[in-house]
């Protein structure tokens, strides 16, 4: 037994934890046994309110019967069937169903929706099909993906190659050719701000400069997260998405907004392309997909990018890749019944009538120890926290475990500390994270 278990706990060794330091959680595990609503519950019997939707995934709230059910159901009828050269009706059913909420506007609607496992899956799909696009209308000289720093996009080769997390980077070789713009993050102009900052938007021309460098005729794609979550919650700068937009259309850049945190009613629309109205030729998407329910991830592709490839012999495959559990039938039933409960409880909308409430409950924050930086945009939260001299990370890592001591599950980055809450919280759960955080920043050192 491992040393740090009591009797009839898990045994800690075996499992190797992901994005884990696994020896400093051993020696002090944090354990979730069950969850209901807006809560988990530890498994000491501690209520837990979740101020993160488990990991930017459970937005209508934990243990959904409906959604339990209709695996249930599938698994029992049938638990799986390949997709390769092979089809069952549930993933077309499914894949209508996003096509009626895809993100753009009516007319430019990406409809086209390619089922992966996972968010980093998605991305992996989206920047592999952006190659394939360029390659099928006779530009074969783009291969270069651009992406910006600190930006996440999961943890494939292609991911941390567009991504700017400097962990990855610097540890995992990279695609080669891959580049990046500069983040948008500018404390010193846009501190303490609500929704969009002012200042920024000329950051998008380093997409200019990264053309004159490289050449546009070797640049795929550029792919950001319109909302920028894992690093700190980072918000695009008014004008910067549509600038975005207008230099990859001069150049014939695909753009991709990687969607897995923000689609799916985080930002008070159905995705933030619609909430920002600005239109990429894809979207990656997962997290929110199933509710978390089952791994699931999703790539909505312009019908530009798909009929390009949709040439050639009829009995050719047109894309190359795919996996095993693309379109798992207890995916998708998890992701209908996810879809059914949005429409019917209106939570694809809901954090737009509850931002205002949000954002001046993030923002009473404000004046408490160590607090350098608030920013909210729909029900997404960036508190950032002044850094201990030579120990980056180590004080919000505290507030971290102080919160969860005292019922609250928040998420820290360095010194940021992300909300992200199930979008069926009240103003009442506002209050009680504000008061939980709020005591333990005073007691933090």
């Amino acid at each position: 037994m491992n040393q740090h278990t009591k009797p009839n706990a898990p045994v800690l060794d075996s499992y190797w934890m992901p994005f884990t330091a696994n020896r400093q959680f051993k020696a002090a595990p944090r354990l979730l046994a069950s969850a209901e609503g807006m809560h988990y519950t530890s498994t000491d019997g501690r209520t837990i309110l979740d101020g993160t939707a488990g990991l930017w995934c459970v937005n209508a709230g934990h243990g959904r019967r409906q959604i339990a059910s209709a695996v249930e159901r599938q698994l029992t009828t049938m638990d799986f069937a390949p997709s390769f050269q092979m089809g069952h009706p549930i993933a077309f059913d499914f894949a209508e169903r996003l096509a009626e909420i895809a993100p753009g506007p009516d007319g430019q609607k990406l409809d086209r929706v390619f089922f992966t496992g996972s968010g980093s899956e998605s991305v992996d799909t989206a920047l592999k099909m952006a190659i394939a696009y360029q390659r099928a209308i006779g530009q074969g000289t783009r291969t270069r993906l651009i992406g910006r720093e600190r930006g996440y996009h999961g943890v494939g080769f292609g991911g941390i190659s567009v991504g700017g997390i400097l962990n990855n980077r610097r540890v995992f070789p990279q695609l080669p050719g891959s580049d990046h713009l500069r983040h948008t993050h500018d404390p010193a102009k846009n501190a303490f701000v609500k929704g969009q900052p002012e200042h920024g938007a000329e950051l998008a021309d380093d997409l200019e400069r990264l053309v004159a460098l490289h050449g546009a005729e070797t640049i795929a794609a550029c792919i950001v997260e319109p909302v920028a979550g894992s690093t700190g919650v980072l918000i695009p700068p008014k004008g910067y998405l549509e600038r975005l937009r207008a230099i990859c259309d001069k150049h014939g850049i695909l753009l991709i907004f990687d969607e897995v945190i923000t689609g799916f009613g985080r930002l008070g629309a159905p995705f933030a392309t619609d909430f920002f109205s600005v239109t990429p030729d894809m979207v990656t998407a997962a997290k929110g997909l199933t509710n978390g329910a089952i791994p699931m991830g999703a790539v909505f592709a312009s019908r530009k990018v798909h009929d390009a490839l949709m040439h050639g012999p009829e009995n050719a495959i047109e894309l190359f890749h795919g996996y095993t559990y693309s379109g798992h039938p207890a995916a998708c039933a998890a992701g209908i019944a996810t879809l059914d409960i949005y429409r019917d409880e209106g939570l694809m909308t809901r954090a737009a009538e509850l931002q205002d409430a949000w954002h001046d409950a993030m923002h009473s924050l404000k004046g408490l120890p160590y607090v350098i930086d608030i920013r909210t945009i729909g029900l997404i939260a960036g508190i950032e926290l002044q850094s201990r001299d030579g120990a980056i990370g180590a004080r919000a890592y505290d507030v971290f475990v102080d919160c969860f001591e005292k019922g609250l599950l928040i998420r820290v980055t360095g010194d940021i500390i992300a909300f992200s809450p199930p979008l069926i919280a009240d103003e009442n759960h506002f209050g009680e994270i504000v008061s939980i955080l709020g005591d333990a920043l005073k007691r933090a050192k």
